[in-house]
């Protein structure tokens, strides 16, 4: 029993480390790189060097996760292959606006399916998420995607707005001081929804170890 609990806790702080890791490598490189004095040139090769490690290091995480827990979950993959893409076009064009623009497309399209899904009455999460929650329901898995379809288009729009209206380093930092804490908080907002619709009180800790990568 403790080896099973110990294993579930690693498993949790791989989740954490596979959805955050890369956009904490992707901060410190850029950090790094950064000119002190206010230089157009400098920063923009920050980014770039920031870029490319933003790119190796979310394939990295993706291989990490298919060998420790024998998984890709769907938006895992299509998040990976949105950073390489758009990180690709940020290093070839020396514009950060294209790996800014990839997590407001990530947002929208995760929205989108996720309201498609449920108006047409399917639970479209779970299939994306690849998880399983002992003893949610069907109504329960519903509305689950309901709320973080809006959750999701809540948080393109903030990023369309953040990115418009701050520098590419405040926009970066805002990645961890606003998008991270909303994110653990619209989890954890839902857990009395799910433990209505059935959650065993076991699975919470699970709720967190399988939400959606926001990155």
């Amino acid at each position: 029993m403790a080896d099973a609990q110990t294993k579930k806790a690693g498993s949790s702080w791989l989740n954490v480390a596979v959805d955050y890791g890369p956009l904490l490598v992707f901060l410190a490189v850029y950090r790094l790189n950064a000119p002190d004095d206010p230089n157009p040139a400098g920063e923009l090769l920050a980014i770039i060097y920031g870029t490319g490690a933003f790119m190796v290091a979310a394939v990295t995480a993706l291989l990490i996760s298919k060998w420790r827990l024998g998984r890709v979950s769907p938006m895992l993959w299509f998040s990976t292959a949105l950073i390489v893409g758009f990180g690709a076009l940020t290093i070839f064009f020396g514009d950060p606006v294209f790996v800014q623009l990839k997590p407001t497309i990530i947002y929208t399209a995760f929205g989108v399916v996720l309201l498609a899904g449920y108006f047409m009455g399917k639970a479209l999460l779970r299939i994306l998420l690849e998880a399983a929650f002992e003893g949610l329901t069907d109504e329960g898995w519903l509305k689950l995607s309901r709320n973080w379809g809006v959750f999701f288009l809540v948080l393109a729009v903030l990023n369309e707005a953040l990115r418009t209206y701050m520098s590419f380093e405040g926009w970066l930092w805002a990645k961890f001081w606003v998008f991270l804490p909303l994110t653990f908080l619209f989890t954890f907002a839902n857990i009395p929804m799910l433990l209505k619709h059935g959650l065993d009180v076991g699975e919470e800790d699970d709720v967190m170890k399988n939400e959606p990568p926001t990155g």
